[in-house]
């Protein structure tokens, strides 16, 4: 049995080792030779399982360490019997406390401010929580959940809606056919002038082109930006113009990365029928307590203790070509909240 791993993937060395031969490679370096004899893949976002690399194989399982799965081509997978397995939610925490980061940054405060979140899964919910009990006022758009009738979702709005409404704009969808370059020219002009815009989801959800234009003209007042399009090749003007901009790792919390390590170890364990405990978790990484019912004024005061958002800018503006290696270097921040 032969398992190949990103070796980027944290506290998941020695897991597999006492019953499979493991293989650890550069995400972007598994290729079709690697995983032609491999029964299960590991991988996060840098790997694309698509009809390049899979075909010949006997990969029976992918397991991503990550709560998107765009880089995997899930309608191949179904033909080919292939079981696709995702952290969903692992990094909820981590993504909503640099959204509390960002906001703080920029000076966003609860006080008079519309809170706009689009995407209201894991990662949107999270936000919604948080910021209701710190004193925004939350305005939520969820169109998939809204046509499924989920609870919950009646007090939703249009996207129309909300951005003639909101102050800022958080944004959590999930990168698919119907939010690629959602964030058009169309959606930053009908947003309320002087909008504080977010993203933390993917890069390729935002028109590039439209978010610069929106700006320059003040459409937008300030970006927060995590992701971008065309990773890891960034634009610089872009750069320039946002605010903050961090490289992808908004959801790089200690237990985030831990929890994500968890749910792929346990998805192919239980696939191949391989002796490891059904609630296994890495022993070198602290278990998180989520704390809730925070104002603004704890979370950031704790901020102040716990994570500095303009480092991570800092070190991004000084040398954007290393976007790779900043984001694959990272030190892991601890949830504080």
């Amino acid at each position: 049995m032969k398992i190949v791993i990103d070796d980027k993937i944290p506290f998941i060395q020695g897991v597999f080792e006492p019953y499979a031969e493991t293989v650890y490679l550069p995400g972007g370096a598994i290729d079709a030779d690697t995983v032609r004899e491999a029964d299960a893949l590991i991988i996060r976002t840098r790997t694309a399982c698509d009809a390049a690399l899979l075909p010949g194989s006997r990969v029976r399982i992918i397991a991503t360490a990550t709560i998107g799965y765009d880089h995997i081509d899930t309608n191949y997978c179904r033909r080919a019997g292939i079981e696709v397995a995702t952290a969903a939610g692992c990094n909820a925490r981590g993504v909503l406390q640099w959204v509390c980061a960002a906001l703080e940054a920029l000076d966003v405060r609860p006080e008079g401010t519309t809170l706009g979140i689009v995407g209201v899964g894991h990662v949107g919910e999270a936000v919604r929580q948080t910021a209701e009990e710190a004193g925004f006022d939350v305005i939520c758009c969820d169109p998939p959940r809204v046509r499924r009738g989920e609870a919950g979702t009646e007090r939703f709005v249009a996207l129309e809606e909300l951005l003639e409404r909101a102050d800022a704009v958080t944004v959590h969808v999930p990168l698919d056919e119907t939010t690629r370059e959602m964030a058009s020219e169309a959606f930053f002009a009908g947003a309320k002038r002087g909008m504080v815009f977010l993203n933390s989801s993917r890069g390729e959800v935002v028109h590039e082109t439209a978010l610069k234009e929106a700006l320059r003209s003040g459409r937008v007042s300030r970006a927060a930006l995590d992701v971008w399009p065309h990773e890891p090749l960034i634009d610089k003007e872009l750069l320039a113009l946002s605010s903050i901009a961090t490289p992808h790792v908004a959801g790089y919390s200690l237990q985030g990365k831990a929890m994500g390590t968890a749910l792929a170890v346990r998805a192919v364990a239980a696939f191949l029928g391989l002796p490891i405990a059904d609630d296994w978790y890495p022993a070198e990484a602290p278990k998180r307590h989520p704390r809730t019912g925070l104002t603004w004024e704890e979370i950031t005061t704790g901020m102040a203790q716990h994570y500095d958002i303009r480092a991570d800018d800092a070190a991004l503006r000084a040398a954007p070509e290393r976007f790779e290696e900043l984001r694959g270097n990272y030190r892991f921040r601890p949830e504080f909240f």
